[in-house]
């Protein structure tokens, strides 16, 4: 990959887009369904009247993180990087694409009572020395060390986690509308957040993936959007474990480098078993 001809104003600039990039995101139904039981108290169809949701505490210490998956920093966006603060911020001209924008914005498809999210960012093995010094402070050499270091960052692929959880048959019907929404939305679709003076975010076309096959059922997809006139594609996964929907978004930054190209990718796997297993 290219390294991009930043200034020392330039370093900060691409650093913020690791999170700013976030706020943008940004056929069949592609899911590979479980065989669990239809019975299982976490959510088959036999117990669904009598499942429980679980609580945003609850969901927080299931939800993947440091302790679980080496290789990753997993930190809750900030408030002012997120596209909306809220679902209910967030209109899709075609409501029946929402779900898809829901994930994709980190949000819960479906009425969820309860969900919770991270964003796991690839890191390197050994932090650099200067990695604790602020720009100013740094030398042209520590500098450079910076720039590749956040440069090799925007060639990895960042992921946003959620975690929802539902009553009764929510959960169902969550991966029902997001596979609902894969199949009639294949022409794409806009979404924009209340109060924002930016034009609509437009999404230009909707695939169908292989779904990792994990949990009760799932269903993943690509989304291919339009960012000034650049094509950035973004790939997407609901997993249903019982009452629980988790959600994978994921980014390959590469393209905000200067002539850089975003290899081909996916959802890392790892994270999926990772969250799998605590779900399990």
């Amino acid at each position: 990959m290219k390294r991009s001809a930043l200034s020392r104003p330039g370093v900060a600039v691409v650093a913020s887009a690791l999170a700013l990039a976030l706020a943008t995101g940004c056929s069949d139904s592609g899911s590979d369904s479980g065989s669990g039981s239809g019975d299982k108290a976490t959510g088959g169809k036999g117990a669904a009247a009598t499942v429980k949701a679980l609580s945003d505490a609850e969901l927080k210490k299931l939800i993947v993180g440091k302790g679980d998956l080496g290789g990753y920093r997993f930190a809750a966006a900030d408030q002012s990087e997120r596209f909306a603060s809220s679902k209910e911020e967030i209109t899709v001209v075609d409501e029946k694409c929402a779900p898809l924008a829901h994930v994709l914005t980190g949000f819960a498809p479906g009425d969820s009572t309860a969900y919770v999210n991270t964003m796991a960012t690839p890191v390197e093995a050994k932090p650099s020395a200067s990695s604790t010094k602020s720009m100013e402070d740094m030398t042209e050499k520590e500098l450079d060390e910076a720039l590749n270091s956040i440069t090799d960052t925007l060639g990895g692929t960042v992921t946003i986690v959620s975690l929802s959880s539902y009553e009764g048959d929510g959960a169902q019907k969550a991966m029902s509308s997001v596979s609902d929404a894969v199949k009639g939305c294949a022409g794409g679709f806009k979404a924009t957040s209340k109060g924002s003076k930016d034009d609509p975010q437009k999404f230009t076309k909707v695939e169908a993936e292989k779904a990792s096959g994990s949990g009760d059922e799932s269903v993943a997809f690509a989304v291919t959007g339009d960012a000034d006139g650049d094509k950035i594609v973004v790939h997407a996964e609901a997993v249903r474990h019982g009452s629980t929907v988790a959600t994978y978004y994921s980014l390959n930054l590469a393209v905000f480098l200067a002539d850089g190209k975003p290899k081909e990718y996916g959802i890392p796997a790892d994270l999926i078993k990772a969250q799998a297993a605590k779900l399990a």
